[in-house]
């Protein structure tokens, strides 16, 4: 998607319609229906006006407060989500790192249930068109046909980039705000009696009235209204804090109106039991049903496209963070910004149509849906104290986080019961992206600071020597090395040891090249040390976590510079299908850590990296990460030795 840089506008605020708002304005879809269901279909004046009221205070303090009041000022360089909010507070402690890989991973594993509720429950519709009915009946099995077309065709398309599509999601979106508002005010206007539900003490009545079978296990459902708050801060980066400041207040209106009329339609009738049905539809009037399925189904398609789009989004800058592997990553769109990452998407589909197929309809799966988000947003809360603490006084900064932190423990213990309806299912994906960051993160822990640095100008003699030897044969004009670590001119020892003493490797110019990854998400800058030389180049990229590290696109302008100011020698070609080309060829050198017996390492961290190398070998390669995959590569084993290494006993004998 394409980033918003500017301030508001007519465009930006469309496409803060079509991008952020598709989980939270599929809501009115499912809440209600859901509330119903979890009353074993029983309603009454008690129950809906309760609900709607805690409906409304939900998104209310939740969504509008915490979230586009305050959380949006928690922004990154104006990229937004829980791990830009980790990269802004981690300097305050490696502790952090603990309840940003939580959230993170809660809230990819609760967003496998987004795509599938929203369009089984916009399908389902179809069972409120006669003409349907009269050729399918109300076989569920359809329904699950329908839906899993429709989810296998939107994944498949991720590939191939949304430019095209996503200039339609805003207007489409805005659209489907615009129905819900008229829809519900059209049937709100039946009893304008419901509004007195605004007044809050009805949704507390609820909690404890007879009237509410669930108790205080209601919540569970009512918090579903508010799931794409996170999304929604997630969102930031790609339309503007301005343009969502703009946005919320028409979105949020019409949501709520929507939800007034779905009430003000039930006590206007005279039935006292709604199973299966749908108020959202239902309440619409025939002419008109086939438009509210339509919208509807494109509301649920581009929700779960807003969806994938973030799920790429978190992984992308999690691997940047070095808390995930290193991923393929491809950009089918115009913009850098639209990602696709090819196993993240076929993992989301067939989790996604898993459920479909396990859970069949809507109504449970509402059962298990919000769980893990409820965690997403304690774990945002408990790094939004730690941006605040620098930011705001002391009082503000406690007070805040305690009193939403109080509310969303509360939506949490509501929502334990879903777990056996079947929120295990985002529970155990959580465990296991949390399992997942937790080893690459701790790999990366016990690994930082094994490998021994030397200083490049202590052999600078040795490489003036090496390039000059003409005993040898040139392996490359340029010779490149990627090296984890540079403090001035101190870089790993291994790649000095692959240059002079591995076959030693004849070049013009050595480079020696590290990628620092900021806190800022979209930092391109460069720093150049030659040590005085025209042979030895040390370069150390500063790149945001949200920019792709391409090492040999940044290199070619690095020396197309530095011949241009004189620093190095042009390196003439004299065969080559350009005219007058001045850059000679380049091979970077890739040196493959693996893990040596030879150290003496406890069993649980053996197992660590183990495991690591061993998701290691299933991932992109850093050849590819690097964008070097079209490059001249070199690959060097080196042995990676933790711990103390053991000393060999052996007694010589006649």
């Amino acid at each position: 998607m394409k980033k918003i840089n500017k301030k508001w506008s007519t465009a930006g605020l469309l496409i803060a319609m079509g991008i952020v708002y598709g989980d939270i304005g599929t809501s009115p879809l499912y809440v209600m229906k859901g509330l119903i269901a979890g009353n074993h279909g029983e309603i009454n004046e008690n129950l809906l006006l309760g609900s709607v009221s805690l409906i409304f205070w939900t998104i209310t303090l939740l969504t509008t407060v915490k979230y586009v009041m305050i959380a949006l000022n928690a922004d990154n360089k104006g990229e937004g989500g829980i791990f830009s909010l980790y990269a802004l507070v981690r300097p305050m402690g490696k502790f952090l790192i603990i309840p940003a890989i939580i959230g993170g991973a809660a809230l990819l594993a609760d967003g496998v249930l987004t795509p599938a509720v929203t369009v089984t429950s916009a399908i389902e519709g179809l069972r409120t068109l006669p003409i349907f009915t009269e050729i399918f009946g109300y076989s569920q099995n359809v329904i699950v046909i329908i839906t899993l077309t429709i989810l296998l065709i939107l994944f498949s398309f991720q590939r191939f980039g949304t430019d095209t599509v996503g200039k339609l999601f805003g207007p489409i979106m805005f659209l489907w705000f615009t129905f819900l508002l008229v829809s519900g005010f059209a049937n709100l206007l039946q009893d304008l009696s419901v509004l007195r539900a605004l007044n809050p003490i009805y949704g507390i009545k609820l909690l404890f009235s007879p009237d509410n079978h669930l108790g205080l296990f209601i919540l569970g459902n009512v918090f579903l209204a508010t799931t794409g708050a996170e999304a929604l801060y997630s969102d930031l980066g790609h339309v503007g804090k301005s343009n969502i400041h703009l946005s919320w207040p028409y979105v949020k209106i019409s949501l709520i109106i929507n939800y007034f009329g779905q009430v003000a339609y039930l006590l206007s009738t005279d039935i006292h039991q709604f199973k299966e049905m749908n108020p959202f539809f239902q309440m619409i009037a025939d002419p008109l049903m086939p438009l509210a399925v339509l919208f509807a189904t494109l509301a649920a398609i581009i929700a779960s496209q807003a969806l994938i789009t973030g799920s790429f989004t978190l992984v992308s800058e999690a691997m940047r963070l070095k808390i995930l592997p290193r991923l393929h990553v491809l950009y089918p769109g115009k913009s850098r910004n639209q990602q696709y990452i090819p196993v993240v998407n076929f993992l989301l589909w067939v989790t996604t149509s898993i459920v479909v197929i396990v859970f069949q309809s809507s109504t449970k799966m509402e059962a298990a849906y919000g769980l893990s988000i409820t965690v997403t947003m304690l774990m945002t809360t408990f790094l939004l104290h730690y941006y605040l603490k620098t930011r705001a006084k002391a009082f503000f900064a406690i007070a805040v986080p305690i009193f939403f932190a109080g509310i969303e423990m509360i939506f949490l213990l509501s929502s334990l019961d879903k777990f056996v309806h079947g929120g295990y299912v985002a529970v155990l994906i959580a465990l296991a992206i949390i399992v997942i960051m937790y080893i690459w993160y701790k790999g990366s822990q016990i690994t930082d600071g094994l490998v021994e640095h030397l200083p490049v100008k202590d052999y600078l003699s040795q490489l003036d020597h090496l390039r000059n030897d003409h005993s040898l044969p040139i392996l490359q004009t340029n010779v490149v090395y990627l090296t984890k670590y540079m403090v001035d001119d101190e870089i790993d020892a291994p790649i000095l040891y692959s240059i002079l003493d591995r076959n030693p490797k004849r070049a013009h110019v050595y480079w020696f090249v590290n990628v620092s990854v900021t806190d800022e998400p979209f930092t391109k800058q460069y720093e150049i040390d030659t040590l005085g030389t025209d042979y030895v180049v040390l370069v150390k990229l500063h790149l945001g976590f949200r920019v792709s590290q391409s090492v040999n696109v940044y290199l070619r302008q690095i020396v197309s510079e530095l011949m241009a100011s004189g620093e190095i020698k042009k390196q003439v070609q004299t065969y080559s299908v350009s005219e007058n080309r001045e850059v000679g060829d380049f091979r970077f050198v890739m040196l493959n850590e693996e893990l040596s017996h030879a150290g003496e390492l406890s069993n649980w961290s053996r197992l660590i990296m183990q495991t690591k190398f061993a998701i290691r070998q299933i991932t992109v390669t850093p050849a590819r990460w690097f964008g070097l995959e079209f490059s001249e590569v070199l690959v060097e084993r080196t042995p990676l030795v933790i711990g103390e290494c053991r000393k060999p006993q052996l007694e010589r004998i006649d």
